[in-house]
């Protein structure tokens, strides 16, 4: 069967780029849509894929991931990673998978061959399952827990979803703490921004309404309008960022694929927010940066601000004055997988432990995922996760647990998980696979029918994802390597079994 008819039966997952889809970077913001990008870390960033992979010098991310000769680079290549994809409506068109047939082990296993032994892939755990049904058709080591990377944020994904309304979105607000005194509250929104909204950027991109994030200058002037209504010009400004317990910093910490985990910050903690790089440094203590630089906007809106803002928790039941929310929690999902944003998924995961009653830290966002993917039946043996983002070795994931989020992800029955599906990045289109799968990779066939979660860290890659067989039946599968081998070469080869399970007709 043609990749066309492939490419219709898909969208019975509901595998589409809605209106605004995100592309190949975490937001970025830029003076102009001109401006030159930054690379991705796990190809990422932050494997950050930006994002959330580390990168093989242990900093994380996949920068060189599917450059189009499998091995490196490819100047083409780099220079069209922001080509133009769809914007609206279905990737993929309608259709119907239910006249096809899952493959059988035999078949997936002699369709494979030699692939899944490539020396690049050094040790190899890996399963394939009909995404309709959740059942395993072939694998090798499928139940023995490896290192996720950052499909770790496929885990933290599903588990919000299923904890948090579909229209979740997570607010910033001021409150009057005493006559002449107000507090900037942090509720979590790392995506909360500083910078005009015709210089922000998502994948290189501009954003439409949906995926717009939250403004500080908006903010400022809805409470210089309240305070002079009140007749106050002039106040003292502290800051709350109590909501989160534990360590503020991840234990791989390098301040710059990941931030300080605060719930108050302005443009994820970069020092320069408009900086492409995809792996920015970060200032050092993120909750004053924003504190700072709502003191800025407030003055521009010519309200007094005495002294520094200082650190302070809001007085109980104080009257709130202004804010400003977030994009619905499925936009800020499928930003966090199409760019692999690890400061972000360690803001998901604690939206996750909020709604589970479970403290704000890293310790019991991975107590309220696990909690809920077991609610969900997602098999749990082997599974440890320390972090929501994938940044930390010390997770461990079986693939047969990945490929049934997925599948669990993909079903029918739970819609409100269906974010997870389209934020996965598009074989050789977007986020942080724009620059694999590629012509002269020897998986060039499986381009635009494979959406996949990249994960990055030193000697670790991973893949997980759905992708159309020969035969039209959507299959999830999950691929772990760990590997001494050139990190370009260990992707290549995981890329080139994706599309031999693409070509499957068997």
């Amino acid at each position: 069967m043609g990749r066309g008819r492939r490419a219709a039966l898909a969208a019975a997952l509901g595998v589409v780029l809605a209106a605004g889809a995100l592309t190949a970077e975490p937001a970025l913001a830029q003076p102009t849509p001109g401006a030159g990008h930054g690379r991705h870390a796990d190809e990422g960033g932050q494997d950050g894929d930006r994002g959330g992979d580390r990168q093989d010098d242990g900093r994380g991310d996949d920068r060189d991931a599917g450059r189009s000769d499998g091995k490196g680079g490819g100047k083409q290549r780099r220079d069209d990673r922001h080509r133009a994809v769809p914007l609206k409506g279905p990737v993929l068109a309608e259709g119907d998978a239910a006249d096809s047939k899952a493959p059988t082990g035999g078949g997936l296993r002699t369709a494979l061959g030699g692939t899944v032994q490539d020396r690049a892939l050094g040790t190899l755990n890996f399963a394939v399952a009909d995404a309709a049904t959740g059942e395993f058709l072939f694998g090798a080591q499928e139940s023995t827990p490896a290192t996720p990377a950052s499909t770790t944020k496929l885990a933290t994904a599903v588990a919000a979803l299923a904890l948090l309304p579909a229209g979740h979105r997570i607010a910033t607000t001021v409150v009057g703490a005493a006559p002449g005194e107000i507090t900037l509250v942090g509720g979590g929104d790392p995506t909360l921004t500083a910078l005009p909204a015709d210089q922000v950027r998502i994948g290189g991109l501009p954003v439409d309404q949906d995926s717009a994030p939250a403004s500080m200058a908006d903010l400022a002037h809805r409470t210089a309008t309240a305070l002079k209504a009140a007749g106050t010009t002039g106040v003292k400004l502290s800051y709350d960022t109590s909501l989160y317990t534990g360590p503020l910093l991840h234990r791989d910490h390098d301040a710059m694929n990941i931030a300080a985990v605060t719930p108050l910050m302005v443009d994820e903690g970069r020092i320069d927010p408009r900086s492409p790089d995809e792996a920015p440094a970060r200032v050092f203590d993120p909750a004053g940066q924003a504190a700072d630089s709502f003191a800025g906007f407030l003055r521009a809106e010519g309200v007094t601000v005495q002294g520094k803002p200082a650190a302070a928790a809001a007085p109980a039941g104080a009257a709130e004055l202004a804010r400003v929310e977030s994009p619905a929690i499925g936009r800020l999902v499928e930003r966090m997988l199409t760019t692999s944003d690890n400061t972000l998924a360690e803001a998901v995961a604690r939206q996750a432990a909020v709604a589970a009653k479970q403290p704000a830290s890293f310790e019991g966002a991975a107590k309220a995922v696990t909690d809920e993917l077991a609610g969900l039946g997602v098999p749990l043996d082997g599974v440890l996760l320390t972090d929501g983002s994938g940044l930390a070795k010390a997770n461990l994931i079986p693939p047969i647990t990945l490929v049934k989020l997925l599948a669990v992800a993909a079903a029918p029955a739970h819609p409100e998980l269906r974010p997870v599906i389209t934020g996965l990045p598009v074989a050789g289109f977007s986020g942080t696979l724009v620059n694999r799968f590629g012509a002269k990779s020897g998986a060039g066939e499986a381009a635009g029918i494979v959406r996949a979660k990249t994960g990055t860290l030193q000697g670790v890659n991973t893949l997980a994802g759905t992708v159309v067989d020969a035969d039209g039946r959507v299959l999830a599968f999950a691929l772990m390597t760990r590997t001494d081998a050139d990190p370009a070469a260990a992707r290549a080869a995981v890329d080139r079994i994706v599309a031999r399970i693409a070509a499957c007709g068997c």
